[in-house]
């Protein structure tokens, strides 16, 4: 019997939701094809099989990637700076990953792995991507050592091709998230009627704007002026995971700033850092209208098209950097908290103005087809192993 491994080795839970509901269509749909479970914590196993139905989570296969307790600490003290923990654990359990036939993993981490195997050795890898986004990670070079890809839509694949990647190595699934998080009403953020914006800005030292305009723009939010609105600051759950962030592909190190006091004590700023709400689409579902900088989270929130803003606070061009990104065709972008806020009294007409384009870069980014994502991934991982 064929065996596929998926890989939840991470240090916190915002990627589960990607990859669990596949886990779940192999189980189901696929039971020829033995579905095995790797995760990095109980915890982490716990958030995986919040996204299974119980009789998934009896039939899959289980394993902790385990460390040893001196040496897990130690790599606790360098998780600050690099992905010390997930590399130790890959290579402290090769041999399970030496007797599966492949690993599917949201992460590229798991390439480290074709070290520990000869040429033609060794499991093959399949790479669901956690979002997708527009930053050059999202069609970085190491793609074109997976063996499968499987992306959401047209546009992940024209940016694979263009970095080199065999077409034939990919294939269009949709978006599996949004068959993992169960549909449900939006959520009421605040017990009031006034609009509410969700602030998301992402962790990379270089491209977020949380390190030059965050505390500034929570600030407003929390001044008098400003309480017609309602303010949800929903930042990437790594940000404030570490004090200081290193971003290897634009060679930045940066101190993150905290959360001002202000918007801590004001009524009409809500601030969550670290909750499940981050990546379970709560705020993206529920929100009125969304800022952001280079988070793929801006694609989850134009599942309905909504107003959106966008502050781009790159101080300066850098090797690597990836220029206007698409996801800004959402809304105007603004280079500063001053312009950004002298827009949105207007935010509604705004909405309207862009909601076309919305749709257009929505359409390119995910493919919504008429069977499930999660089915449509199963089905083409189950036919790569099989063949």
């Amino acid at each position: 019997m064929k065996r596929v491994l998926f890989l939840f080795n991470h240090d916190a839970a915002h990627q589960v939701a990607h990859l669990a509901g596949v886990a779940g269509a192999m189980i189901r749909t696929h039971p020829d094809v033995r579905t095995v479970i790797a995760f990095a914590t109980p915890a982490l196993r716990a958030q995986v099989e919040r996204h299974l139905l119980p009789a998934e989570v009896s039939a899959a296969e289980w394993h902790e990637l385990l460390l040893p307790p001196v040496r897990r600490w130690l790599l606790d003290k360098l998780d600050r700076l690099l992905p010390a923990s997930r590399l130790a654990r890959l290579h402290n359990n090769v041999a399970l990953f030496a007797g599966v036939d492949m690993v599917v993993s949201t992460e590229r981490t798991c390439l480290r792995l074709k070290r520990h195997f000869a040429q033609g050795e060794g499991p093959a890898f399949a790479k669901i991507p956690h979002g997708a986004g527009d930053r050059s990670v999202a069609w970085h070079p190491d793609y074109r050592r997976f063996d499968l890809s499987l992306v959401a839509g047209r546009k992940v694949v024209d940016q694979l091709v263009g970095a080199g990647v065999e077409r034939e190595r990919l294939r269009i699934v949709g978006y599996p998230k949004f068959d993992t998080v169960a549909e449900a009403a939006p959520a009421r953020l605040f017990d009031n009627d006034r609009p509410t914006f969700v602030y998301n800005p992402h962790f990379d030292p270089h491209l977020s704007s949380w390190y030059d305009a965050g505390p500034d723009l929570l600030r407003w939010f929390a001044t008098k002026g400003a309480d017609r609105f309602n303010l949800v600051f929903a930042p990437h759950v790594m940000l404030f995971r570490k004090r200081w962030h290193v971003s290897p592909e634009y060679r930045v190190a940066r101190r993150r700033p905290d959360v001002p006091p202000e918007a801590l004590a004001a009524p009409n700023v809500h601030v969550d850092v670290a909750g499940p709400a981050l990546f379970d689409m709560t705020y993206t579902r529920g929100g009125d209208a969304y800022i952001g900088d280079v988070s793929s989270q801006i694609y989850e929130f134009l599942q309905r098209p909504r107003p959106a803003f966008f502050l781009d606070c790159r101080r300066r061009e850098r090797d690597g950097d990836v220029g206007d990104l698409e996801s800004w065709q959402a809304g105007p972008v603004s280079k500063n908290v001053q312009d950004l806020t002298a827009l949105l009294h207007d935010w509604q007409a705004i909405g309207e103005r862009y909601r076309a384009a919305q749709e257009v870069i929505f359409a390119h980014t995910i493919d919504i087809g008429e069977r499930p994502a999660v089915e449509r991934a199963a089905d083409a991982i189950a036919d790569w192993v099989s063949a």
